[in-house]
């Protein structure tokens, strides 16, 4: 027989079981304000999806460059985080507040704070507080501010917290473990494949533009080092002629025509708030056509994951932050477009672009080679790889959807147990 439920006037939980309790959060927790860390002095970095974490481990699991502290910087004036803390992100608050199973130390921008009694288990409160229905509550108290502010302890401590007995916390952490360390290992079943097929489709994508479709064809060398031979009766074409380079130039925004580079694709900015504050401006944006190709040559010293090359689907205009490579003949631009991609994925325009944050620029490109079959065969590889591609893209987003389903499929478990909803089955 199945518990009853009742409403306790907690808008954000809804109906608990009956004999469970509320306190506030400034009741169950207390802020951490000390300096400097005596068991371990490292410096930790948050993280949405790794909780509190030695930042050189977060470099390692997602092989991006952390926030620099300055050199200079004394550890020991930095806020205390230990062993079972919380800590509350800063601005965008969007993924809970975040777990520490290491000592450290922190930014004082952030604010720490851990259990005041035995009765609080806090592997129950690690899923509460990664909860969306709880981060919608927190959220609720930045939407007065457009650019938001931070989450305050005592936004938080001010919020009633379900209280079960802390058997049933203790019953339903555990629980919890078991069901989401399941769903998560078929996460990362579904995004190994994923990046299976997305390494197999790069390496259909070069095999094609560099060797063509006739595995019998007599090859000679390009000269070119990052596509090595080539079949005997291709040609070699500057970039420069057989492209000019898209003008930029101050244009009166418009929202219908505007395209923003999304996946390795130019997609229209269909979302007002992507765009609304440019709306009626003079900005330096590029004209581009239909099959025109726009390159994405930012943050080239160490982004090594994005898709950069994409083929225009219609015209409108794009941000000057990109390249625009408009083809002398369009009948070109779909091989044009797999051979660049075939260089994006061999990392050619990495090394090119001067720092971090400046673009490609048509100097820099339009020196270099491009292998050119005859038109018939450039048509016969674009028919090809435009099938092949898709279906390796229906197969890539099937398993995107599986893991989409799965991610939704755990946030509802995690919300049913940790507010009662469901109960912890015996054995």
């Amino acid at each position: 027989m199945s518990r009853k439920l009742v409403d306790r006037g907690v808008d954000w939980v809804g109906q608990v079981p009956e004999n469970w309790d509320f306190q506030k959060g400034k009741y169950l927790f207390r802020q951490r304000n000390e300096r400097g860390n005596k068991k371990e002095l490292q410096l930790l970095s948050p993280t949405q999806k790794y909780g509190c974490i030695p930042q050189s481990l977060y470099e390692e699991l997602t092989g991006a460059n952390a926030v620099k502290l300055n050199e200079k910087t004394d550890l020991n004036m930095l806020k205390t985080i230990h062993v079972g803390d919380f800590c509350i992100s800063l601005r965008s608050f969007q993924g809970g507040f975040e777990y520490s199973e290491y000592e450290g130390v922190v930014s004082p921008a952030y604010q720490v704070f851990y259990p005041i009694y035995n009765n609080v288990h806090r592997g129950y409160y690690k899923y509460m507080f990664k909860d969306g229905a709880f981060i919608d509550k927190m959220n609720s108290f930045t939407l007065s501010l457009r650019d938001g502010k931070n989450i305050a302890f005592d936004d938080f401590g001010d919020t009633f917290l379900p209280v079960p007995s802390f058997e049933e916390q203790k019953s339903i952490s555990e629980y919890l473990d078991k069901k989401t360390s399941e769903i998560d290992a078929a996460i990362n079943e579904a995004q190994m494949l994923i990046d299976k097929y997305k390494a197999y489709k790069q390496s259909v994508i070069t095999e094609a533009v560099t060797k063509g479709l006739n595995p019998q064809v007599k090859l000679r060398n390009s000269d070119i080092e990052w596509i090595g031979k080539i079949p005997i009766h291709w040609g070699l074409s500057r970039m420069e002629t057989l492209f000019v380079e898209g003008v930029q130039k101050n244009i009166f925004y418009e929202f219908d025509h505007a395209l923003k580079f999304t996946y390795g694709a130019l997609v229209p900015k269909n979302e007002e708030g992507d765009v609304s504050e440019l709306k009626g401006t003079y900005l330096a944006y590029s004209i581009i056509e239909e099959d025109d190709i726009a390159i994405n040559g930012l943050n080239l010293n160490f982004d090594f994951v994005s898709q950069r090359v994409a083929r225009c689907p219609q015209r409108g205009i794009l941000t000057s932050a990109y390249l625009i490579l408009k083809p002398y003949n369009k009948k070109y631009s779909r091989y044009f477009t797999y051979q660049l991609k075939s260089w994006d994925n061999q990392k050619v325009f990495h090394g090119m672009g001067k720092g971090v944050r400046l673009t490609l620029s048509f100097s820099e490109v339009k020196k270099m080679l491009m292998p050119m079959p005859p038109f018939e065969e450039q048509q016969a590889i674009a028919d090809y790889l435009d099938d092949k591609c898709m279906q390796i893209d229906s197969i890539i987003s099937r398993k995107e959807t599986l893991i989409s389903q799965l991610q939704e499929y755990k946030k509802s478990i995690i919300f049913e147990y940790v507010t009662g909803k469901k109960e912890v089955p015996n054995g």
